[in-house]
């Protein structure tokens, strides 16, 4: 059985491609992956194929991003947003940690497979291995976007002089993918 992605993540991927309708998304997707992009609506609550998922994301990098990572990590900080809205009660205002917990919860809901572990939480630190079992470009994409967001959800809820940095990368040969996150 293959890994997948909740539509509500998926749609945001399909979005970006359908807007930039000058490229020829057709050279970075597979035959199979075309009809997401060319077809109806994505269902949010639906999932669908982390191997489609992680092509698209590769294809955005490229095309979109021209291969730059930081705009993933500008895009994971402002998915928060998007997110709270489906998802309202993510974020508890006043409460970083609680926030974390209410994260740790609903990551089930998000993906169908351990993609993100929250190893260490306390008042000021957290520690998240991220693993999409994805090839190396889609999984420090992912890894910054990954990085990105929990900055910007930690901020929302209140957190301030947020610093987060990678302290194992699995692209670059390691085990795996650590991100170490303080506040105050």
């Amino acid at each position: 059985m293959g890994r997948h992605v909740k539509g509500l993540l998926f749609a945001d991927y399909v979005r970006m491609i359908r807007v930039q309708k000058h490229m020829d998304w057709k050279k970075h997707l597979d035959p199979a992956d075309l009809p997401f992009v060319e077809g109806g609506r994505v269902d949010p609550g639906g999932w669908y194929p982390m191997a489609t998922f992680e092509r698209m994301g590769n294809a955005i990098l490229k095309e979109i991003a021209e291969g730059d990572v930081s705009a993933a990590r500008f895009w994971g900080r402002t998915s928060v947003d998007q997110l709270r809205m489906t998802t309202p009660g993510l974020v508890v205002d006043g409460d970083p940690l609680e926030t974390l917990m209410r994260f740790k919860v609903l990551r089930a809901t998000f993906f169908d497979f351990d993609a993100l572990v929250v190893h260490e939480a306390n008042e000021g630190h957290t520690s998240i291995e991220v693993h999409y079992y994805m090839g190396p470009m889609a999984e420090e994409a992912a890894s910054y976007q990954t990085m990105g967001f929990f900055e910007r959800m930690l901020t929302v809820a209140g957190a301030q002089s947020v610093e987060a940095r990678f302290t194992e990368r699995s692209w670059a040969g390691d085990a795996r993918t650590m991100v170490e996150i303080d506040w105050h």
